[in-house]
């Protein structure tokens, strides 16, 4: 009996099979109104960048900590001047994000069809728990998968892990998404396979090279080539 190559695949949920980063622009854009009067849309970018680097080891990933990165970039660039009232609307705008409608990316729904009882389908996202919570609800798409998985943050021990709790290990184990830093690399190294599905809109401090060495990297166009590709590793 011929034995698969793969028997679990693995999926990212934020710009792999719904929109994210495109809320969190909008939301950068109005921060960047808010803070006009003291300095450039650039600057302001430039310096909340800086904050979110600092405070992912505090905050982790998610819409809080972004939140929080905003207020400490108000509080900075105005020496601690920052009216409450502005302290306030960055709150706002912060709970806005917490609001946004989920709008699943093309062919997303379709994959996951096309695999499901042939597969163990597992999701794996970091990020705020209640938010990610929220919205695979309200993706419809819950039912797809047979395991959830919320992360703190995506390494190669949390893919051996996940893979090695839900399945036969990380060798038969495939990740999904489109995140080279998060989703590819970091799975490669556990020892499964990485499908790379790029979005046009990703994160900066999520970019790193592809892996292109690597036997097990793949990299499609959209989730509507995925079971094409499987089909072609057997």
């Amino acid at each position: 009996m011929t034995i698969r190559p793969v028997s679990m695949i693995a999926f990212d949920a934020d710009d792999t099979l719904w929109q994210n980063e495109q809320y969190y622009r909008f939301t950068e854009q109005s921060f960047r109104d808010l803070l006009a009067e003291y300095a450039e849309g650039e600057q302001v970018s430039e310096r909340l960048l800086e904050a979110e680097k600092r405070n992912l080891a505090h905050y982790g990933f998610g819409i809080k900590g972004f939140t929080l990165s905003m207020i400490e970039t108000a509080i900075e660039m105005t020496e601690g001047r920052v009216p409450t009232e502005t302290i306030g609307q960055i709150l706002m705008i912060g709970r806005e994000l917490l609001k946004h409608p989920v709008e699943c990316l093309p062919y997303a729904r379709e994959a996951l069809e096309s695999l499901r009882g042939q597969y163990f389908l597992v999701l794996i996202t970091k990020g705020d728990l209640f938010d990610q919570e929220r919205k695979l609800a309200q993706s419809g798409l819950g039912d797809f998968f047979d395991a959830v998985e919320i992360v703190s943050d995506k390494t190669a021990t949390t893919y051996r892990r996940i893979f090695g709790k839900h399945g036969e290990g990380p060798e038969r184990a495939m990740m999904v998404g489109n995140s080279l830093k998060s989703d590819i690399v970091p799975a490669i190294a556990a020892g499964a396979w990485g499908v790379f599905v790029p979005h046009e809109l990703t994160w900066v401090l999520e970019h790193v090279e592809k892996p292109t060495e690597a036997p097990r990297f793949r990299e499609i166009k959209n989730l509507g080539e995925l079971k094409q590709l499987i089909d072609t590793i057997y």
